[in-house]
């Protein structure tokens, strides 16, 4: 090779592992957040990472890094995805194929199974689910192939007990990866100016801007907020609630605040590609889930420096609060304790500073480059298995 000097002896050439990430749509959910964060931070001098999705366009498609290849499945079902899937895995020789979200961790699965290769799968596990007989049983099915898998990721200590009661997958096969968060990132975006010109005006007309942020799910349980800040609005009458977010839900969200009479207070501002630049206007962060696996969006308040103020969230909240050391926390499902919580931050400055101090060094305990390291370190461990 002509201008290039090899030195004598052996030369080392490093193979890239590939690593398909599997995942139903790029969204506007928590796993596709973490997915995008770990594509577009991981090492790409040791790995090639694939996204593989389903025929469905994602908000967040446009962030992924140019060099992330990424192949849609030319179907919408999960039953015929699993034989595109095998191919995808034998064509691409994958050595690692990584999933998230039961029915998508069960295609992941029965496709590399299907597919005869050499892949290895690692399933990640986000919520917290189960309670009812029939779901108790789809987590049963679930865990019989997860022991198939070389790892499963839970996202918290309350999912990894949950895998191992409710799925039946042994302890030693469970790993905890908090889902990473980019602190730098959400800092730099605070500050572009992405709020749209009617909710700027709505910033300036309240004296006290609450917000959320989630997809309308009865998980999320918005109607308990809208309940709290009736209650709230007695004490701050000009108090306002910003909701983003987007689902099915919204037609009964919107018809609870009229009945309330408090719609000229509550505005819905759908989905936000940037919700930090108005997590940087707002006064106060309110997440009211009867349940969650890990409650990324309170890591993304914690690093926005917004004060927060959170229901006991099985499992997952508490363990991003450390029990309410980094956050006002109070039982799910209650909006008059939850009113309490958000009036207790709303009147003590103090208290609302030192939160906003200390969430976001507590964010740093889940910064991308750390969690990302973890993601990395782990998927060598199963490669030298």
């Amino acid at each position: 090779m002509r201008g290039v000097n090899i030195p004598s002896g052996r030369l080392d050439i490093v193979k890239k592992r590939k690593i398909i990430f599997f995942i139903y749509q790029m969204g506007s959910g928590g796993a596709a957040r973490t997915f995008l964060n770990i594509l577009n931070n991981i090492d790409h001098q040791r790995f090639a990472p694939v996204l593989v999705t389903l025929d469905y366009n994602g908000n967040y498609e446009a962030h992924i890094r140019e060099d992330v290849k990424f192949i849609k499945l030319n179907t919408r079902r999960l039953r015929s995805a699993i034989l595109l899937l095998s191919k995808v895995i034998r064509e691409e020789k994958a050595d690692i194929v990584f999933s998230t979200i039961p029915n998508y961790n069960i295609v992941a699965l029965l496709a590399t199974m299907l597919s005869r290769a050499a892949a290895k799968n690692i399933v990640r596990e986000a919520a917290y689910l189960g309670g009812a007989k029939k779901e108790n049983l789809k987590l049963k099915f679930a865990g019989f192939l997860y022991k198939r898998a070389s790892k499963v990721v839970a996202l918290s200590k309350g999912v990894r007990e949950n895998i191992i009661r409710r799925y039946g997958v042994p302890a030693d096969k469970i790993e905890i990866i908090y889902n990473p968060v980019d602190v730098e990132g959400i800092r730099a975006l605070m500050q572009v100016d992405d709020v749209e010109k009617r909710h700027k005006e709505i910033f300036r007309t309240h004296s006290q801007t609450i917000i959320t942020a989630g997809r309308f799910h009865p998980d999320k349980d918005q109607k308990t907020l809208i309940r709290a800040f009736r209650l709230v609005k007695e004490e701050f009458p000009d108090a306002g609630l910003m909701i983003l977010g987007e689902g099915a839900l919204e037609g009964e969200l919107r018809a609870l605040a009229e009945q309330l009479n408090i719609t000229d207070a509550v505005h819905f501002a759908g989905f936000q590609k940037n919700p930090y630049a108005y997590f940087a206007q707002s006064d106060l962060f309110v997440l009211s889930s009867t349940r969650e696996g890990f409650g990324h969006v309170l890591t993304e308040a914690l690093a926005a420096g917004t004060p927060v103020v959170s229901t006991k969230a099985q499992p997952g909240a508490a363990e991003v609060l450390d029990n309410g050391r980094f956050g006002e926390m109070c039982m799910p499902s209650d909006p008059e304790a939850l009113a309490g919580s958000i009036l207790y931050m709303l009147s003590h400055d103090e208290e609302r500073e030192w939160a906003a101090a200390k969430g976001i060094e507590r964010a740093r305990r889940f910064h991308v480059d750390k969690i990302v390291r973890e993601y990395e370190a782990l998927f060598i461990s199963v490669l030298d298995q």
